[in-house]
């Protein structure tokens, strides 16, 4: 008597870098950027994308559609979500931080400091923070706020991120 056999579909791994390639492909020519590529288990792909005003479902559709054109779920078995970067998780790109300069946001620092101030400018490596912060000059009954710009390498950071204030 012959022992059962189990046939398993072959799942072949997408990899991200392909993704990556897609997605920048989509959005050539456009005011958007990629935030992020996952590429989990089961490939289960998860792709963020952003631009300067902000991301709609109509854009978000058509990454959608052009990364499903690319790709032939004959031969990879995928789950695919495309949207647009949440408003209040931390940055993952430059161009994150180049979007919110003159806004409010919240830095984490690697050495547990967290800061509210104005993203004031940014570069390739580092960021300009300005706070204000309360001080009693000498000689004066009550303090006063003062502005003091803080650099930041990305690397000196944990996170920033949008910050919401309601009033």
């Amino acid at each position: 008597m012959m022992s059962p056999r189990f046939f398993l579909r072959h799942r072949n791994m997408i990899e991200k870098q392909v993704v990556y390639d897609i997605v920048n492909e989509a959005l050539q020519g456009s005011d958007c950027f990629i935030v992020d590529v996952l590429v989990r288990p089961g490939n289960n792909i998860v792709v963020e994308i952003d631009n300067q005003d902000g991301i709609d479902i109509e854009r978000c559709e058509s990454v959608h559609r052009f990364i499903e054109s690319k790709l032939d779920r004959d031969v990879e078995d995928y789950e695919l979500e495309v949207g647009s970067a949440g408003i209040t998780s931390p940055f993952k790109v430059v161009a994150q931080y180049h979007k919110n300069i003159g806004n409010e946001v919240e830095v984490l620092t690697r050495d547990g400091r967290k800061l509210n101030g104005i993203l004031k400018e940014c570069n390739e490596e580092a960021f300009t923070l300005t706070i204000t912060k309360k001080v009693k000059p000498e000689g004066a009954k009550r303090k006063i706020e003062v502005e003091e710009d803080l650099h930041f390498a990305y690397t000196e950071v944990k996170y920033t991120k949008y910050l919401i204030r309601f009033k």
